[in-house]
């Protein structure tokens, strides 16, 4: 059995551990053995047991750091992710999560054994939560606000039900229109949807729907599907919402007349029918049916693999260069689905990378029949790397599989992969920060996912933060000690993490203000509301900003304004966001000093309740973080450091620019001003943390309660 040398947090302590985990290195390790040698001398007396234990020590690191220098990295280094083929780095990946046996392998620091159900009918089975959704997130936070472990799940409950749809789907609800409404509706969904995603043939569908009334052939049910899945999405991006019909987002019927129709499990699929079943599953999103989409695109990745999809289909079997791209187009958006849906809820991918042997969009010749058909080769390709970094990142951060490397290795890979892929980004696809609306459509929703795969990837170690900044607070300084509480790390992806949801929150408010904000779309409602959480964590903390807050409530005032245009998505969030305002308040309500009747400020004496220790303020932190004292702490600016971790009052911030409630309604350009997607991985803190190497990353951070693989995140704390 490989041994490995583990220091603990106690000085001049040396132990063995026989079922650790290999880490990894590029960095020799032999200045690592002789400051272990040097430092155990100055603490104490060497014993001949001692001695024999360093020296073994030494000689296991230098055998760990030969045996390291001749393996592979992993998939998500940065560095080797644009320069090898694809099945190489999935074969990879592969082999890293499962060349050790299980008892070498760590268990996911975030999350504990058991799954995470929740009973919300007694007459129905619970319904799981996947930890990487943002509802349980904003559950998790709130269960810190209130200190109260019992503090409940809030249920979605606001989805198109099936009892609706199918009252929708009858024939006289939904009937082929007009041919210029016909082609009007058509060219809207083209126009909004199919530049975002690969979902058709755009010349080639329109010409079908000429043919389709030129011949009256309205009763072929693949092309009646394939066209009352386009109407749908015609009708919810030109109509108003008509509760009179009975359902809140048009083209509802459209669409349940198309589910009605479509078929289940055809023995011979067709590439028509993956395209409707792609159509069907970015609707049910409009209609807030998350499960149902998930499903869908289950069940179009299976299809796709009963014809191959997921390899390339030799040139004499299918001569047209634009149908053998099509083909290829459609896979793809298949796995982007895949994985984007999945990381929605926490909900592992359906097929492994090492599966797929297909190759990567590219253009074909000449230009204009790929212009006028597919997809643009840069921008699907972007989609599809930042769609695979979200699987991974649901694989390695939240799910209960085992993995070699520490939860802050594994961290550093996916942030490595993210920076890379916004490094390596084409000029065309870069966001042009001083006119927003100048950017296409497609290039802003692209730099909204990647800044939502930051958020997920670094907002456990912000909670975290928060945790332990309340935990250690009562018991010394918190500005004296910071280092022995909190590891620079964990500050460093808390940063980028903020950093990442003000841009996202700048970016929707800004199309929101322009009125380019779709009405029933449910991405920006689900990035809104993932950012206003950060932002109303970053308001506690030393290194975010009180007037964070501010951006938590133009967020909700937004989702709220959506939830009453008809917006599904939205009517959850904004429901969810007002329980955690209301805990927000009572945080603040419970931490603020009060005036004795004698006229000067006094802190409430709390109760010694759970709950009323859990609203403990986290007093005296913004005067112990002078800038003397945090000068030499990397990563925490004066300014926010002297900031009050409380959320300030509205009032308070009306008279600074772009931070008062009202800062929604400033000019677009003030809004987004300063932030940048590539903002995160600037911070000279967040250059080093990538550089470190794996041993740097499993030695110099092993006190961190964060870090501890012999308890999670969320059931170390009781949230």
């Amino acid at each position: 059995m490989r041994q490995k040398i583990v220091l603990d947090n106690r000085e001049g302590s040396l132990s063995h551990a026989s079922d650790a985990t290999p880490i990894r290195s590029n960095v020799p390790v032999i200045s690592l053995a002789a400051n272990a040698v040097q430092w155990v001398a100055r603490t104490n007396a060497p014993t001949l047991l001692e001695i024999v234990k360093l020296k073994s020590a030494r000689n296991q690191l230098l055998a760990e750091n030969r045996r390291l220098k001749e393996q592979s990295v992993t998939s998500a280094d940065a560095t080797e992710a644009s320069g090898r083929p694809h099945t190489e780095r999935a074969l990879s990946r592969h082999a890293d999560a499962t060349d050790a046996p299980d008892t070498t392998s760590i268990q996911n620091p975030i999350i504990g054994e058991r799954a995470w159900f929740h009973r919300y009918d007694s007459s129905s089975p619970p319904i799981y939560i996947g930890e990487a959704a943002c509802s349980a997130f904003a559950t998790r936070f709130r269960r810190f606000l209130t200190g109260n472990n019992a503090t409940a799940h809030i249920t979605r409950t606001q989805w198109e039900r099936e009892e609706v749809i199918a009252a929708a789907a009858n024939e006289a609800n939904a009937q082929w229109p007009s041919l210029h409404h016909a082609r009007l509706l058509v060219r809207i969904a083209i126009n909004q949807i199919g530049h975002l995603y690969h979902l058709m043939m755009r010349k080639t569908t329109l010409d079908k729907l000429e043919e389709v009334y030129q011949t009256g052939s309205f009763d072929c049910v693949s092309n009646k599907c394939k066209f009352f899945a386009l109407f749908a999405f015609g009708q919810a991006y030109s109509v108003r919402s008509d509760p009179t019909t009975g359902s809140r987002v048009p083209g509802t019927a459209y669409f349940a007349r198309a589910m009605s129709l479509v078929q289940v499990l055809p023995e011979r699929t067709s590439i028509t029918h993956l395209e409707t079943l792609l159509l069907l599953s970015l609707f049910s999103y409009y209609l807030n049916r998350r499960h149902s989409a998930y499903v869908l695109i289950g069940n179009a990745m299976r299809m796709g693999l009963t014809i191959g999809l997921n390899h390339n289909i030799p040139e004499s079997q299918l001569i047209d260069p634009v149908e053998r791209q099509h083909r290829i187009e459609i896979w793809w958006t298949i796995y982007i689905f895949d994985r984007m849906w999945g990381s929605k809820m926490g909900l592992p991918m359906q097929i492994l990378d090492e599966d797929i042997h297909v190759d990567m969009p590219t253009t074909i010749s000449p230009n204009w029949r790929h212009e006028e058909e597919l997809s643009d080769t840069d921008y699907m390709t972007a989609n599809i790397k930042l769609a695979r970094i979200a699987g991974e990142t649901i694989a390695r951060l939240y799910s209960r599989r085992k993995y070699q490397e520490t939860f802050l290795q594994r961290v550093q890979k996916l942030l490595k992969a993210l920076k890379n892929w916004v490094d390596t980004l084409p000029e065309g696809l870069r966001l042009n920060m001083e006119d927003l609306e100048s950017s296409k459509k497609p290039v802003v929703s692209l730099h909204m996912a990647f800044n939502q795969c930051v958020i997920l990837t670094t907002r456990p170690t912000l909670l975290h933060l928060l945790i332990t900044l309340r935990k250690n607070n009562g018991s010394r300084p918190l500005g004296e000690n910071i280092r022995d509480s909190v590891s620079q790390p964990v500050l460093t992806l808390s940063e980028a993490c903020i950093h990442a949801a003000r841009h996202s929150h700048s970016m929707i408010l800004t199309r929101w203000i322009n009125g380019t904000c779709p009405s029933f779309g449910y991405f920006h409602a689900h990035y809104l509301f993932s950012s206003a959480l950060i932002l109303a964590m970053s308001s506690f903390v030393p290194i975010g900003n009180p007037s964070d807050m501010s951006g938590f409530d133009s967020a909700l005032d937004v989702l709220r304004s959506m939830s009453e245009n008809g917006n599904l998505a939205a009517a959850e969030f904004y429901h969810n966001l007002e329980q955690v305002k209301v805990c927000l308040d009572a945080y603040r309500g419970a931490s603020r000093p009060q005036k004795s009747e004698s006229g000067p400020e006094v802190n409430v004496e709390m109760t010694d309740s759970p709950a009323a220790a859990a609203l403990r303020p986290i007093s005296g932190l913004a005067s112990t973080l002078a800038p003397s004292s945090t000068a030499h702490m990397p990563g925490i600016s004066s300014e926010a450091s002297v900031a009050p971790l409380l959320p300030a009052d509205g009032d308070l911030l009306a008279g600074q620019p772009s931070h008062g409630p009202d800062a929604y309604v400033l000019p677009a350009r003030d809004a987004v001003n300063g932030y940048t997607t590539e903002m995160a991985f600037l911070e000279p803190t967040m250059q080093d943390f990538l550089a470190q190497s794996d041993i740097d990353l499993g030695l110099l951070h092993p006190v961190d309660t964060f870090l501890s693989e012999a308890e999670n995140l969320y059931t170390c704390h009781e949230l």
